[in-house]
């Protein structure tokens, strides 16, 4: 869903990321990208104008962090204002309420709305390990019923068949009744769809939400609809009130203008997406991931969180500690990292996750790959105890008898030591000044 305006930031960040100075002429050529790659995304232009407003108020005359070059900054900048529009953190499914928790789904028909239904009921009774139900409200559509009642059996969810009644009143009051007597800790009801907005359709679902009061009303949107979607999720607005958002077909090549539209039309949160047929296929909003995907940062962050499991699998953390004490850093502990590597999948791969942001990937860091840290290792295991422990001693007789011993050459010994001379100034400052800007420290000290 989101890869198109992903590939538009890209672009617009690889512009912009070794920009040395923020100035007016930059920050207008970044928002006029900003701007024409929401309109790809069919962002409404009135969203645009105040999302690209935002970014211009806080970027000129911005103080640089120095952690941060000008360009690095003005992409901070528009990182955190894309997460302020999703929302910070992601919302939940509000369940506190005396049982039986309703939830009312609501929609236009072929939004995915039914199979919104038992997704969300499958997701509750797995996740917070309640006892739940569904029914249907759509008496217009018998068809609609079966295949709630299908999904749900399917889904192993208990269906309340209350449909014999063919008012809408009467059913609800059978299907809450039922629902209390079998002591249901909540209840997911689907509601009747149409392929257009009417008043009557509108107006039931106004007199629905009153008699059942329900903890949560969430409307399914469909995100290949682009455009249209301001309209149905404003008349929807208008009549009911909505809690959250349901985003579905998000698995589509769909662009991501109805994301941004329904959070910033309803003021309510997107509480869900739905990215495939199956019933399993949901997953709650995180509004952090997104923004990080579109930014180009999904793979920073998977990437850290690799880096951070293998440091407390390799218990690296009590070995820092003994560097820190000790003030040293040997070829005992690079040869440590250089396995690290490697069990993370390899120098090159690593290197391709890491985005433009801390990173500009020219020729020299294409020409340092796993054939370079394999010989490192050859190098190091062809030392005495003592040499990797004093890197300091190793001069030219015993360059020639390592070179000697790991089938390399002087030249390239000289290259490891350079290397890991580098690292160890790296090491320095992550005791400085902690980890939190390991990448950019990495990447940007001339390691390579």
């Amino acid at each position: 869903m989101f890869e198109n305006i992903k590939k538009n930031f890209n672009e617009i960040i690889e512009k912009i990321s070794g920009s040395g100075i923020i100035t007016e002429k930059n920050i207008n050529e970044t928002i006029r990208e900003i701007r024409k790659s929401f309109l790809e995304s069919d962002v409404p232009i009135k969203i645009i104008k105040n999302f690209i407003e935002k970014i211009r108020k806080k970027a000129v005359g911005k103080k640089i962090n120095k952690s941060f070059t000008p360009g690095q900054e003005l992409i901070n900048i528009i990182q955190k204002e894309m997460i302020s529009e999703f929302g910070e953190k992601p919302s939940f499914i509000n369940l506190s309420t005396k049982n039986p928790a309703i939830i009312l789904i609501v929609g236009l028909q072929g939004m995915g709305k039914t199979t919104s239904v038992v997704k969300i009921a499958n997701f509750i009774k797995n996740n917070y390990k309640k006892k739940v139900c569904t029914f249907s409200l759509d008496i217009n559509r018998p068809a609609a019923i079966e295949q709630l009642e299908f999904l749900s059996k399917l889904s192993k969810i208990d269906f309340l068949n209350v449909h014999g009644k063919k008012k809408h009143s009467k059913i609800l009051e059978l299907g809450i009744k039922e629902a209390k007597k079998k002591m249901y800790d909540c209840v997911v009801i689907d509601t009747s769809g149409r392929l257009h907005i009417n008043k009557n359709m509108m107006n039931d679902l106004k007199k629905f939400q009153k008699f059942l009061n329900p903890i949560e009303t969430l409307l399914v949107c469909d995100a290949m609809i682009g455009q249209d979607s301001i309209k149905i999720i404003k008349t929807f607005k208008k009549y009911v009130k909505i809690t959250g958002i349901v985003l579905t077909k998000t698995d589509s090549d769909a662009r991501c203008g109805i994301a941004f539209s329904a959070r910033i039309i309803t003021n309510k949160p997107i509480k869900f997406l739905c990215n495939g047929e199956k019933i399993d296929k949901i997953k709650i909003f995180e509004p952090k991931k997104i923004v990080n995907k579109i930014i180009g940062m999904e793979d920073v962050t998977s990437l850290i969180e690799k880096i951070n499991l293998q440091i407390k699998k390799d218990k690296y953390i009590s070995n820092k500690n003994k560097i820190n004490k000790k003030n040293t850093f040997n070829l005992n502990n690079f040869l440590e990292q250089i396995n690290q590597l490697n069990k993370m999948g390899g120098i090159e791969k690593i290197i391709n996750k890491i985005p433009f942001k801390y990173v500009k990937k020219n020729e020299k860091l294409k020409k340092f790959n796993d054939d370079i840290i394999k010989s490192f290792k050859t190098i190091i295991l062809s030392m005495t105890k003592k040499e990797r422990e004093n890197p300091k001693i190793i001069k030219g007789s015993r360059k020639k008898r390592i070179a000697l011993g790991s089938g390399s050459t002087v030249q390239q010994i000289n290259i490891l030591l350079q290397k890991f001379n580098n690292v160890k100034k790296i090491m320095k400052k992550i005791k400085i000044n902690g980890t939190k800007n390991f990448l950019k420290n990495f990447f940007t000290n001339k390691i390579f």
